[in-house]
């Protein structure tokens, strides 16, 4: 049986005309989920009975519990448990300008970058896209906060289950979803060049985030296995056709490894790499775990790097760290329940 919260609103409008009902009633129920956040189809009083028990027979309204919730004064993480048992974490950030949170889009992640502890547990499968939305809704309604922007950046790898990730971005940035708008969404992958040239094409102004984490072939061989498949001449390519098909800047994340990736030298061949394309830097603190063996740039290396980079006229920030007293800060997420 179907999630209802998996359906786009042309799809359900699709559907609605094969059981030849109007459109309109897409809308309405459109209404009834985003908005009333009604519990169950029985309490959607301006649908006729007979046609509430067809969509009873057709759908249901997902499943997703919250185990466990972890508070900091800037975060909240979140462990859901899925249908089947599984497990997957969401983290909420607070900002002045409103709330973000970072969804999961698949239980594990096949990357296996050397430094993310997500991606230690491999690949269970995708969330439909009704799981992702129903990260937002159930936090919404147990946080009674309102969710202002969206990050793609929790476990697993966005690119890898892109046709769901494409319906979730089209349900939350829906007017009569949950209007979010598209440039407050944002994807990260770890440079899976097809869906990159693909994503190109998809009509939303969704920001894209690569995460490069290397400034060479050889280095970054070494620290995410995704780069002897795509190196890094070839993402570069697909990076210049997407902001030349869409003329949007792409955000290169770069997450700092102690004596590994931060030296001055390394910032010299990133800039290289970068000059002349419409891209920021998005240096990203390492958060160190108990099982891996790589450590956080020393503050002086990393404003080194920094000012290095942004000497040669590139835009640079350094992410604001969120979350890592409670494991919830990126790189960190990985549930010890993550499987059934």
């Amino acid at each position: 049986m179907t999630d209802i919260y998996s359906m786009t609103k042309e799809e359900l409008i699709s559907w609605l005309e094969m059981q030849n009902v109007k459109s309109f009633k897409a809308v309405q129920i459109y209404e009834w989920l985003y908005d009333k956040r009604v519990k169950s189809f029985d309490e959607m009083t301006n649908l006729k009975k007979d046609f509430i028990e067809v969509l009873k027979e057709n759908f249901n309204l997902g499943s997703l519990k919250i185990r466990t919730k972890q508070e900091s004064d800037t975060t909240l993480k979140y462990l859901f448990e899925l249908k089947d048992g599984n497990c997957i974490e969401a983290v909420v950030m607070k900002h002045d300008y409103g709330n973000s949170i970072c969804v999961s889009s698949q239980i594990g992640c096949n990357m296996g970058c050397a430094f993310c502890e997500s991606g230690r547990l491999k690949k269970v499968r995708n969330l439909e896209a009704g799981e992702m939305v129903l990260q937002i809704l159930k936090i919404e309604e147990e946080s009674n906060i309102k969710i202002n922007s969206v990050v793609v950046m929790g476990i697993g790898e966005p690119f890898d289950n892109y046709d769901n990730l494409i319906k979730f971005f089209k349900i939350i940035n829906d007017p009569k979803g949950l209007a979010i708008g598209a440039r407050h969404i944002t994807v990260s992958t770890s440079g899976i060049v097809p869906k990159i040239i693909e994503f190109a094409d998809f009509p939303l102004q969704i920001n894209l985030a690569v995460s490069l984490h290397a400034p060479n072939n050889e280095l970054r061989n070494k620290i995410m296995k995704i780069n002897k498949v795509y190196n890094i001449d070839t993402l570069m390519d697909a990076i210049r056709y997407y902001i030349k098909k869409t003329n949007r800047r792409v955000t290169i994340e770069y997450v700092m490894l102690k004596n590994v990736n931060d030296s001055e030298a390394c910032a010299l061949e990133l800039c290289k790499l970068l000059k002349g394309m419409n891209v920021y830097v998005n240096l990203i603190p390492y958060n160190e775990t108990s099982h891996l063996e790589f450590s956080k740039s020393s503050e002086e290396d990393k404003m080194k790097f920094y000012d290095i980079v942004r000497r040669h006229g590139i835009t640079i920030t350094v992410r604001r760290e969120f979350g890592a007293g409670i494991d919830a800060a990126c790189g960190q997420l990985r549930a010890n329940e993550v499987i059934k």
